[in-house]
């Protein structure tokens, strides 16, 4: 696989795009993973389509990694007093299996199919949670067997587009924690998943020099969208909390089904 073009060289087929409209669009992708870092979990799921205006979605994913790695230190620090460490014992092991099994399986499965996949999961979930009306329901508690198979899946789905929010968003939101520990379980469970991608994607997908500098430049985007993502995360009410984590992976979720169903990005 080549490696991912550095600033200002041609970043996918056609004409090449100016600088400031990459730059522009690699600078609000990091900024969005560092909201998601922050405590808005499903809206990094919107970085990889929104740079895939600028290059492969590929291409995309291996540039975003170093920023998602970055982002989370930040994120481990906001959120160094909140998580659920039963969902963690459960969470971490298996997200890091799941990584392992997007590796082992990287040249074997289709990404149209995971897109697919993991944007169905997204909408029949929030379809369930609306139309059941689940705000009433009684709180589930962690559950091995749940979380042994979400987590897995949100490794899966995060090692091949780093689209794990909806699989963990699936086990995690039932449990109707308080929002910071809920933010706080997504921030140290992607970034133990994150971690483990590192030498898998070098192995698979390695990295130049010029991919490295670009992701460099974009770190500053990706800190303030941390801080951010922390400050509204802990200013937001709880149900506002709640439905905007829902619509957000109700709407990512159905972008995906529609790039799956067309074969675009």
């Amino acid at each position: 696989m080549q490696p991912t073009p550095g600033i200002g060289q041609p970043l996918k087929d056609g004409p090449p795009l100016n600088f400031d409209t990459y730059f522009f669009l690699a600078g609000l992708a990091a900024f969005l993973v560092g909201l998601s870092k922050g405590g808005l979990p499903a809206i990094g799921m919107l970085a990889v389509p929104l740079l895939s205006l600028a290059m492969s979605p590929v291409k995309a994913a291996v540039l975003l990694l170093p920023i998602y790695v970055i982002s989370d230190v930040m994120g481990i620090w906001l959120y160094r007093r909140d998580f659920s460490a039963p969902n963690l014992r459960i969470l971490l092991p298996a997200g890091i299996l799941g990584v392992f099994v997007g590796w082992y399986t990287a040249s074997m499965v289709s990404d149209r199919a995971i897109t697919f996949m993991i944007g169905a999961m997204g909408v029949v979930f929030c379809l369930n949670v609306w139309l059941r009306k689940e705000a009433n329901a009684r709180a589930q508690a962690p559950h091995a067997g749940k979380g042994w198979f979400w987590g897995t899946v949100a490794g899966f789905t995060s090692f091949i587009s780093h689209a794990g929010a909806p699989p963990f968003q699936v086990y995690m939101l039932p449990q109707k924690l308080p929002k910071a520990e809920f933010a706080g379980t997504a921030t140290i469970v992607f970034a133990v998943i994150n971690a483990a991608k590192i030498l898998p994607y070098q192995n698979l997908r390695p990295y130049a020099a010029e991919t490295l500098w670009s992701a460099a430049t974009l770190i500053p985007f990706a800190l303030v969208g941390a801080v951010g993502g922390a400050y509204l995360t802990r200013r937001i009410a709880e149900v506002w909390f709640y439905r905007i984590v829902q619509i957000s992976l109700f709407g990512v979720s159905l972008k995906l089904v529609a790039d799956a169903a067309t074969g675009g990005h």
